[in-house]
């Protein structure tokens, strides 16, 4: 009997997207609390890009010895369970798996991930859809558990890169929390953030009670704020020093299969925006890449085995 096989986008060495190539490997049991998931749609992010190019590796994040797999964001559905998963064959769902330091991703046809890391895919939302949300979403939810309450006037809270999808989705949540929000994009994207329910700026001027960075313009966001405020910053590697009293913390998602199970509720009910700029076919890989490293790219391009 034939072993089953599956593909996935990996680096050897990793130059940026002509560099991913597409290689065949056993399929492997999921272990106990693991399942198998049969991928219908992964995005692409911008982590991925930094993968591909190499950057994490220069950084001593990455030390495999053969190739580096792509990709952190999935959506498909269970097609194999180890003892204590608690989910079903069959059962749709969506998440993400974190860490640099791995020979796969969720670019593939299968992956193995713990039970507890991913979240029931609400009936009615299509996977293609659903494989934006993960790591986005979720990073924009903890981003906003990192900036906490905002505390009598102190509610004036800039979003940088607010028409990416996690400043889009940071812009909607720290709304929820009571933040006053404003966000920051490019002139031609203030109609998108104002339907987000939120103020709009060009520019990122001063004088803001907290600043969150999902933009990643590090310096020159760290210099809206006012002394004695709040910044979250998006790059773990490249923190930046405290000044004028300004509390600075860091954001590093980590999978949460319970909160993500409320933000794919609240995105299949239309209150968190799920933006698909296009849907690639995983052999195709390089090219999409290539196609979001050009920037300008709204929403995710989707890969589909």
């Amino acid at each position: 009997m034939n072993q089953m096989t599956s593909r996935r986008a990996v680096v050897r060495v990793p130059s940026g997207p002509r560099s991913i190539e597409t290689v065949t490997v056993p399929v492997a049991e999921p272990g106990p609390a693991e399942i198998r998931v049969k991928i219908a749609g992964a995005a692409i992010n911008p982590v991925d890009l930094g993968v591909a190019g190499g950057v994490f590796h220069k950084l001593g994040l990455v030390h495999q010895p053969d190739y580096t797999g792509l990709g952190w964001d999935f959506a498909g559905t269970v097609d194999a369970a180890g003892p204590g998963a608690g989910l079903r064959v069959g059962t749709r769902v969506a998440g993400f798996i974190d860490g640099f330091d791995r020979d796969h991703g969720s670019h593939a046809e299968h992956l193995i991930t713990p039970a507890a890391h991913v979240a029931v895919v609400p009936d009615g939302m299509d996977l293609v859809e659903a494989a934006v949300v993960p790591l986005n979403a979720t990073a924009a939810a903890q981003l906003v558990d990192l900036l906490g309450e905002p505390s009598g006037t102190a509610r004036r809270l800039l979003v940088t890169g607010a028409a990416g999808v996690v400043g889009a989705y940071v812009a909607v949540l720290a709304r929820d929390r009571g933040w006053q929000v404003t966000g920051m994009a490019r002139a031609a994207d203030e109609p998108f953030v104002r339907g987000l329910g939120v103020d709009f700026a060009a520019d990122a001027g001063q004088g803001w009670d907290a600043v969150a960075d999902a933009g990643a313009l590090q310096e020159n966001a760290l210099e809206a704020v006012r002394d004695g405020g709040r910044f979250v910053g998006v790059q773990p590697a490249s923190r930046l020093p405290e000044e004028r009293g300004i509390t600075i913390e860091v954001l590093f998602a980590r999978p949460d299969g319970a909160l993500l199970a409320s933000l794919l509720g609240r995105a299949a009910a239309g209150e968190l925006p799920t933006r698909v700029a296009a849907v690639t076919p995983l052999d195709e890989a390089a090219d999409a890449y290539q196609a979001m490293a050009k920037g300008g790219v709204r929403g995710r391009i989707v890969l589909v085995p």
